[in-house]
Protein backbone atom coordinates (compact mmCIF):
# COMPACT_ATOMS: atom_id res chain seq x y z
CA UNK A 1 0.00 0.00 0.00
CA UNK A 2 2.71 2.27 1.01
CA UNK A 3 4.28 1.73 -2.52
CA UNK A 4 1.18 2.55 -4.58
CA UNK A 5 0.52 5.56 -2.63
CA UNK A 6 3.98 7.10 -3.27
CA UNK A 7 3.38 6.30 -7.17
CA UNK A 8 0.06 8.05 -7.13
CA UNK A 9 1.13 10.70 -5.14
CA UNK A 10 4.34 11.32 -8.19
CA UNK A 11 1.95 10.52 -10.75
CA UNK A 12 -1.01 13.52 -9.41
CA UNK A 13 1.46 15.76 -7.89
CA UNK A 14 -1.06 15.33 -4.54
CA UNK A 15 1.50 15.62 -1.51
CA UNK A 16 0.19 12.64 1.14
CA UNK A 17 -1.00 14.06 4.12
CA UNK A 18 -1.83 10.96 6.16
CA UNK A 19 -1.40 7.43 6.28
CA UNK A 20 -4.68 5.55 5.03
CA UNK A 21 -6.05 2.93 7.75
CA UNK A 22 -7.19 -0.23 6.16
CA UNK A 23 -9.06 -3.35 7.35
CA UNK A 24 -9.87 -6.79 5.94
CA UNK A 25 -13.46 -7.35 5.66
CA UNK A 26 -15.16 -10.78 4.88
CA UNK A 27 -18.32 -10.58 2.17
CA UNK A 28 -20.82 -11.38 4.82
CA UNK A 29 -19.17 -8.14 6.62
CA UNK A 30 -19.45 -6.00 3.80
CA UNK A 31 -22.78 -7.38 2.78
CA UNK A 32 -24.20 -6.19 6.48
CA UNK A 33 -22.25 -3.04 5.81
CA UNK A 34 -24.61 -2.28 2.69
CA UNK A 35 -27.60 -3.44 3.94
CA UNK A 36 -27.04 -0.82 7.19
CA UNK A 37 -26.50 1.78 5.12
CA UNK A 38 -29.88 0.82 2.58
CA UNK A 39 -31.91 0.81 5.98
CA UNK A 40 -31.18 4.30 6.73
CA UNK A 41 -33.79 6.27 7.31
CA UNK A 42 -32.40 9.11 5.10
CA UNK A 43 -31.64 6.23 2.69
CA UNK A 44 -35.19 4.66 2.95
CA UNK A 45 -37.62 7.32 1.24
CA UNK A 46 -34.72 8.47 -1.24
CA UNK A 47 -34.26 4.73 -2.61
CA UNK A 48 -38.73 4.39 -2.31
CA UNK A 49 -38.64 7.50 -4.66
CA UNK A 50 -36.03 6.36 -6.79
CA UNK A 51 -37.77 2.90 -7.65
CA UNK A 52 -40.96 4.57 -8.18
CA UNK A 53 -39.17 7.10 -10.60
CA UNK A 54 -37.80 4.08 -12.56
CA UNK A 55 -41.05 2.52 -12.97
CA UNK A 56 -42.64 5.27 -14.09
CA UNK A 57 -40.10 5.65 -17.06
CA UNK A 58 -39.81 2.29 -17.58
CA UNK A 59 -36.29 1.55 -16.83
CA UNK A 60 -37.23 -1.22 -14.54
CA UNK A 61 -40.35 -3.98 -14.06
CA UNK A 62 -43.05 -2.91 -11.59
CA UNK A 63 -42.14 -6.03 -8.99
CA UNK A 64 -38.50 -4.60 -9.07
CA UNK A 65 -37.05 -4.08 -5.43
CA UNK A 66 -34.44 -1.68 -5.80
CA UNK A 67 -33.16 -1.61 -2.18
CA UNK A 68 -32.89 -5.69 -2.02
CA UNK A 69 -31.64 -5.54 -5.69
CA UNK A 70 -28.38 -2.78 -5.24
CA UNK A 71 -27.49 -5.04 -1.87
CA UNK A 72 -26.99 -7.93 -3.86
CA UNK A 73 -25.46 -6.37 -6.86
CA UNK A 74 -22.91 -4.40 -4.74
CA UNK A 75 -21.87 -7.44 -2.65
CA UNK A 76 -21.59 -9.61 -5.98
CA UNK A 77 -19.11 -6.75 -7.57
CA UNK A 78 -16.98 -5.33 -4.75
CA UNK A 79 -13.59 -6.02 -3.88
CA UNK A 80 -12.24 -2.97 -2.14
CA UNK A 81 -13.94 0.32 -1.08
CA UNK A 82 -13.06 3.21 0.43
CA UNK A 83 -15.49 5.03 2.87
CA UNK A 84 -15.16 8.82 2.14
CA UNK A 85 -16.64 9.35 5.67
CA UNK A 86 -14.87 6.76 7.59
CA UNK A 87 -11.68 7.81 5.99
CA UNK A 88 -10.77 4.08 5.90
CA UNK A 89 -10.23 1.65 3.71
CA UNK A 90 -11.73 -1.67 3.16
CA UNK A 91 -10.56 -4.91 1.10
CA UNK A 92 -12.30 -7.71 0.91
CA UNK A 93 -11.05 -11.18 2.02
CA UNK A 94 -12.18 -12.72 -1.51
CA UNK A 95 -10.65 -10.64 -3.39
CA UNK A 96 -7.89 -12.76 -5.44
CA UNK A 97 -4.20 -12.06 -4.68
CA UNK A 98 -2.21 -10.70 -7.19
CA UNK A 99 -3.18 -8.13 -10.12
CA UNK A 100 -6.45 -7.92 -9.04
CA UNK A 101 -5.83 -7.03 -5.57
CA UNK A 102 -3.03 -4.86 -6.81
CA UNK A 103 -5.70 -2.84 -9.06
CA UNK A 104 -8.08 -2.88 -6.68
CA UNK A 105 -6.11 -1.44 -3.73
CA UNK A 106 -4.88 1.28 -6.15
CA UNK A 107 -7.80 2.42 -7.19
CA UNK A 108 -9.32 2.75 -3.35
CA UNK A 109 -5.90 4.34 -2.81
CA UNK A 110 -6.68 6.68 -5.40
CA UNK A 111 -9.77 7.99 -4.05
CA UNK A 112 -7.92 8.11 -0.56
CA UNK A 113 -5.62 10.36 -1.57
CA UNK A 114 -8.23 12.52 -3.74
CA UNK A 115 -9.89 12.61 -0.67
CA UNK A 116 -7.09 14.40 1.00
CA UNK A 117 -6.93 17.10 -1.77
CA UNK A 118 -10.96 17.48 -2.39
CA UNK A 119 -13.01 16.46 -0.34
CA UNK A 120 -15.58 13.52 -1.92
CA UNK A 121 -17.89 13.72 0.39
CA UNK A 122 -18.84 17.27 -0.51
CA UNK A 123 -17.96 17.21 -4.28
CA UNK A 124 -20.55 14.35 -5.48
CA UNK A 125 -23.23 15.05 -2.86
CA UNK A 126 -24.14 18.31 -4.43
CA UNK A 127 -27.63 19.35 -5.55
CA UNK A 128 -30.49 16.20 -5.81
CA UNK A 129 -29.21 13.34 -6.28
CA UNK A 130 -31.11 11.88 -8.97
CA UNK A 131 -29.42 14.91 -10.64
CA UNK A 132 -27.36 14.00 -14.28
CA UNK A 133 -24.78 16.23 -12.97
CA UNK A 134 -23.95 13.24 -9.94
CA UNK A 135 -23.56 10.95 -12.31
CA UNK A 136 -20.96 12.85 -14.40
CA UNK A 137 -19.13 13.97 -10.93
CA UNK A 138 -19.40 10.33 -9.76
CA UNK A 139 -17.80 9.60 -13.59
CA UNK A 140 -14.63 11.78 -12.16
CA UNK A 141 -14.15 10.06 -9.28
CA UNK A 142 -14.43 6.38 -10.66
CA UNK A 143 -13.11 7.44 -14.33
CA UNK A 144 -10.02 8.73 -12.12
CA UNK A 145 -9.23 6.81 -9.83
CA UNK A 146 -9.70 3.60 -12.32
CA UNK A 147 -7.02 5.69 -14.83
CA UNK A 148 -4.58 6.19 -11.80
CA UNK A 149 -5.21 2.96 -10.92
CA UNK A 150 -3.54 1.49 -13.88
CA UNK A 151 -0.86 4.05 -14.15
CA UNK A 152 0.18 3.10 -10.74
CA UNK A 153 0.71 -0.19 -11.58
CA UNK A 154 2.51 0.61 -14.96
CA UNK A 155 4.76 2.93 -13.28
CA UNK A 156 5.50 -0.02 -11.33
CA UNK A 157 5.76 -2.56 -13.95
CA UNK A 158 8.53 -3.26 -16.61
CA UNK A 159 7.83 -3.16 -20.29
CA UNK A 160 3.68 -2.21 -19.07
CA UNK A 161 2.56 0.68 -21.74
CA UNK A 162 -0.07 2.56 -20.15
CA UNK A 163 -1.85 4.14 -22.96
CA UNK A 164 -1.96 0.65 -24.65
CA UNK A 165 -3.75 -0.58 -21.44
CA UNK A 166 -6.30 2.08 -21.31
CA UNK A 167 -6.89 1.70 -25.40
CA UNK A 168 -7.73 -2.21 -24.24
CA UNK A 169 -9.95 -1.40 -21.38
CA UNK A 170 -11.70 1.20 -23.23
CA UNK A 171 -12.56 -1.42 -26.07
CA UNK A 172 -12.97 -4.62 -23.91
CA UNK A 173 -16.45 -5.16 -22.51
CA UNK A 174 -14.90 -7.79 -20.38
CA UNK A 175 -16.63 -11.00 -19.27
CA UNK A 176 -19.29 -11.12 -17.16
CA UNK A 177 -19.99 -14.89 -16.71
CA UNK A 178 -18.89 -14.64 -13.28
CA UNK A 179 -21.72 -12.43 -12.13
CA UNK A 180 -24.92 -13.96 -12.54
CA UNK A 181 -26.81 -10.51 -10.26
CA UNK A 182 -25.17 -8.16 -12.48
CA UNK A 183 -26.49 -10.66 -15.46
CA UNK A 184 -30.05 -10.52 -14.80
CA UNK A 185 -30.30 -6.96 -14.04
CA UNK A 186 -32.11 -4.66 -16.07
CA UNK A 187 -30.50 -2.04 -18.42
CA UNK A 188 -30.29 0.85 -16.57
CA UNK A 189 -28.93 -0.87 -13.20
CA UNK A 190 -26.23 -2.50 -15.56
CA UNK A 191 -24.98 0.46 -17.13
CA UNK A 192 -25.39 2.36 -13.70
CA UNK A 193 -23.37 0.25 -12.54
CA UNK A 194 -20.22 0.57 -15.00
CA UNK A 195 -20.71 4.02 -16.70
CA UNK A 196 -18.75 5.93 -13.61
CA UNK A 197 -15.79 3.72 -14.10
CA UNK A 198 -15.76 2.73 -18.23
CA UNK A 199 -16.92 6.28 -19.68
CA UNK A 200 -15.27 7.66 -16.71
CA UNK A 201 -11.93 6.58 -17.83
CA UNK A 202 -11.96 7.47 -21.51
CA UNK A 203 -13.13 10.68 -20.03
CA UNK A 204 -10.43 11.30 -18.08
CA UNK A 205 -7.43 9.64 -20.80
CA UNK A 206 -9.24 12.12 -23.03
CA UNK A 207 -8.62 15.33 -21.05
CA UNK A 208 -5.37 14.00 -19.41
CA UNK A 209 -4.40 13.61 -23.19
CA UNK A 210 -5.11 17.53 -23.13
CA UNK A 211 -3.96 18.90 -19.77
CA UNK A 212 -1.48 16.67 -18.74
CA UNK A 213 -1.29 16.22 -14.90
CA UNK A 214 -3.49 19.60 -14.24
CA UNK A 215 -6.71 17.52 -15.20
CA UNK A 216 -6.70 15.36 -12.00
CA UNK A 217 -7.31 19.03 -10.02
CA UNK A 218 -8.96 20.79 -12.97
CA UNK A 219 -11.61 18.20 -12.79
CA UNK A 220 -12.58 18.49 -9.12
CA UNK A 221 -12.29 22.47 -9.67
CA UNK A 222 -14.30 22.57 -13.01
CA UNK A 223 -16.19 19.31 -13.01
CA UNK A 224 -18.06 18.18 -16.02
CA UNK A 225 -22.28 19.41 -15.51
CA UNK A 226 -23.79 16.73 -17.72
CA UNK A 227 -23.19 12.89 -18.83
CA UNK A 228 -23.48 14.13 -22.22
CA UNK A 229 -19.64 15.84 -21.38
CA UNK A 230 -18.28 12.83 -19.89
CA UNK A 231 -19.67 10.73 -23.02
CA UNK A 232 -18.45 13.47 -25.16
CA UNK A 233 -15.01 14.80 -23.57
CA UNK A 234 -15.45 17.62 -26.85
CA UNK A 235 -18.35 19.14 -25.18
CA UNK A 236 -16.64 19.27 -21.75
CA UNK A 237 -13.40 21.32 -23.38
CA UNK A 238 -16.06 23.28 -25.30
CA UNK A 239 -17.82 24.16 -22.48
CA UNK A 240 -21.37 23.16 -23.60
CA UNK A 241 -23.43 23.41 -20.70
CA UNK A 242 -26.55 21.57 -20.62
CA UNK A 243 -30.32 23.74 -20.75
CA UNK A 244 -32.77 23.47 -17.64
CA UNK A 245 -36.28 23.54 -18.88
CA UNK A 246 -38.72 22.50 -16.27
CA UNK A 247 -41.34 20.23 -16.37
CA UNK A 248 -44.87 20.88 -17.03
CA UNK A 249 -46.67 22.06 -13.82
CA UNK A 250 -49.93 20.17 -12.86
CA UNK A 251 -52.94 22.36 -12.84
CA UNK A 252 -53.78 24.21 -9.50
CA UNK A 253 -57.11 22.02 -8.88
CA UNK A 254 -55.67 19.02 -9.32
CA UNK A 255 -52.56 19.98 -8.23
CA UNK A 256 -53.68 20.73 -4.62
CA UNK A 257 -54.30 16.70 -4.47
CA UNK A 258 -51.02 15.99 -4.55
CA UNK A 259 -47.81 16.47 -2.99
CA UNK A 260 -43.93 16.73 -4.37
CA UNK A 261 -42.19 13.40 -4.29
CA UNK A 262 -39.11 14.21 -5.79
CA UNK A 263 -37.17 16.01 -8.83
CA UNK A 264 -34.58 15.32 -10.59
CA UNK A 265 -32.84 15.63 -14.20
CA UNK A 266 -32.85 13.23 -17.48
CA UNK A 267 -29.24 12.88 -19.09
CA UNK A 268 -28.25 12.00 -22.24
CA UNK A 269 -27.00 8.70 -20.28
CA UNK A 270 -30.65 8.36 -19.23
CA UNK A 271 -32.44 8.75 -22.89
CA UNK A 272 -30.09 6.38 -24.06
CA UNK A 273 -30.48 3.51 -22.05
CA UNK A 274 -34.27 4.39 -21.59
CA UNK A 275 -34.19 4.65 -25.55
CA UNK A 276 -31.99 1.08 -25.64
CA UNK A 277 -33.96 -0.72 -22.78
CA UNK A 278 -37.01 -1.20 -25.81
CA UNK A 279 -35.38 0.02 -29.53
CA UNK A 280 -32.15 -1.01 -31.40
CA UNK A 281 -29.04 0.28 -29.75
CA UNK A 282 -27.63 2.20 -32.56
CA UNK A 283 -30.46 3.96 -33.45
CA UNK A 284 -30.84 5.03 -29.57
CA UNK A 285 -27.69 6.40 -28.76
CA UNK A 286 -27.96 8.54 -31.63
CA UNK A 287 -30.78 9.69 -30.78
CA UNK A 288 -29.88 10.86 -27.52
CA UNK A 289 -27.11 12.35 -28.69
CA UNK A 290 -28.59 15.63 -29.59
CA UNK A 291 -29.73 15.68 -26.13
CA UNK A 292 -29.51 19.59 -24.45
CA UNK A 293 -31.35 19.01 -20.90
CA UNK A 294 -34.05 17.26 -19.34
CA UNK A 295 -35.86 17.21 -15.79
CA UNK A 296 -39.07 15.89 -14.18
CA UNK A 297 -40.36 15.61 -11.33
CA UNK A 298 -42.43 12.60 -9.04
CA UNK A 299 -45.85 13.46 -7.73
CA UNK A 300 -48.00 11.65 -5.24
CA UNK A 301 -51.73 11.73 -4.58
CA UNK A 302 -52.29 12.57 -0.72
CA UNK A 303 -55.11 10.88 -0.22
CA UNK A 304 -54.95 7.15 -2.45
CA UNK A 305 -50.72 7.55 -2.93
CA UNK A 306 -50.58 6.55 -6.45
CA UNK A 307 -47.85 8.84 -8.72
CA UNK A 308 -47.92 11.15 -11.32
CA UNK A 309 -44.63 11.87 -13.22
CA UNK A 310 -44.06 15.08 -15.25
CA UNK A 311 -41.24 15.21 -17.90
CA UNK A 312 -39.55 17.75 -20.11
CA UNK A 313 -36.77 17.11 -22.27
CA UNK A 314 -35.24 20.02 -25.28
CA UNK A 315 -33.15 18.72 -28.11
CA UNK A 316 -30.37 20.56 -30.50
CA UNK A 317 -33.15 21.07 -33.62
CA UNK A 318 -37.10 20.74 -33.91
CA UNK A 319 -35.83 17.32 -36.13
CA UNK A 320 -33.79 15.68 -33.28
CA UNK A 321 -36.79 16.33 -30.78
CA UNK A 322 -39.61 14.98 -32.94
CA UNK A 323 -37.63 11.84 -33.36
CA UNK A 324 -37.24 11.58 -29.28
CA UNK A 325 -41.02 12.18 -29.56
CA UNK A 326 -41.30 9.00 -31.75
CA UNK A 327 -39.18 7.63 -29.41
CA UNK A 328 -40.23 7.70 -26.12
CA UNK A 329 -44.17 6.78 -27.82
CA UNK A 330 -42.23 3.66 -28.97
CA UNK A 331 -40.98 3.16 -25.06
CA UNK A 332 -44.49 4.19 -23.77
CA UNK A 333 -46.40 1.62 -25.88
CA UNK A 334 -43.87 -1.35 -24.90
CA UNK A 335 -43.38 -0.98 -21.34
CA UNK A 336 -47.14 -0.74 -20.36
CA UNK A 337 -49.47 -3.93 -21.13
CA UNK A 338 -52.23 -2.13 -22.33
CA UNK A 339 -51.77 1.66 -24.17
CA UNK A 340 -55.15 3.03 -25.36
CA UNK A 341 -55.13 5.94 -27.42
CA UNK A 342 -57.41 8.61 -27.22
CA UNK A 343 -56.52 10.84 -29.65
CA UNK A 344 -53.66 11.43 -31.98
CA UNK A 345 -52.16 14.22 -33.92
CA UNK A 346 -48.80 15.26 -35.02
CA UNK A 347 -47.48 16.83 -32.33
CA UNK A 348 -49.26 15.18 -29.45
CA UNK A 349 -50.80 11.93 -28.52
CA UNK A 350 -52.92 11.38 -25.43
CA UNK A 351 -54.51 8.33 -24.04
CA UNK A 352 -54.68 5.86 -21.00
CA UNK A 353 -51.56 3.06 -19.93
CA UNK A 354 -50.44 1.29 -17.37
CA UNK A 355 -49.92 4.17 -14.83
CA UNK A 356 -53.43 5.96 -15.47
CA UNK A 357 -54.35 8.74 -18.02
CA UNK A 358 -51.18 9.98 -20.08
CA UNK A 359 -50.25 13.01 -22.42
CA UNK A 360 -47.33 13.44 -24.55
CA UNK A 361 -46.75 16.49 -26.90
CA UNK A 362 -44.23 18.24 -28.78
CA UNK A 363 -43.58 22.21 -28.76
CA UNK A 364 -40.46 23.06 -31.34
CA UNK A 365 -37.64 21.72 -29.97
CA UNK A 366 -39.08 20.83 -26.94
CA UNK A 367 -40.70 17.63 -24.97
CA UNK A 368 -43.19 16.95 -22.68
CA UNK A 369 -45.32 14.63 -20.86
CA UNK A 370 -47.32 13.94 -18.09
CA UNK A 371 -48.41 10.23 -17.10
CA UNK A 372 -50.44 8.78 -14.03
CA UNK A 373 -53.63 10.85 -13.41
CA UNK A 374 -56.79 9.16 -12.75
Amino acid sequence: MDGLVKSLSEITGWDVRRKVPSKMLSKDDFRRYVESRMKQDSNKQEIHNEEITLKMFGFVPQDFNLAAETVELVSEQAAAFYDYNKKRLFILESTTEGLEQRVALAHELAHALADQHHPLGKFLNKGSPDDDAETAREAVMEGQATYLAWAAIAQSTKGVDLDKIIEKLSEDTGDSSAFPVFNKEPLYMRESLVFPYDSGLKFQYAIYRKHGRESFDELFAHPPQSTQQIMHPDAYLGEKKPLDPQPPKLEKPVARKFKLLGEGSMGEFDHNVLFRTYLPEKESAEAASHWRGGSYRLYQNKREKYPVLTYVSEWDSENSARRAFEMYRKVMKARWKKMEVDRQLKDEIDGVGDSGRFRLWLNGDVLESIEGLR
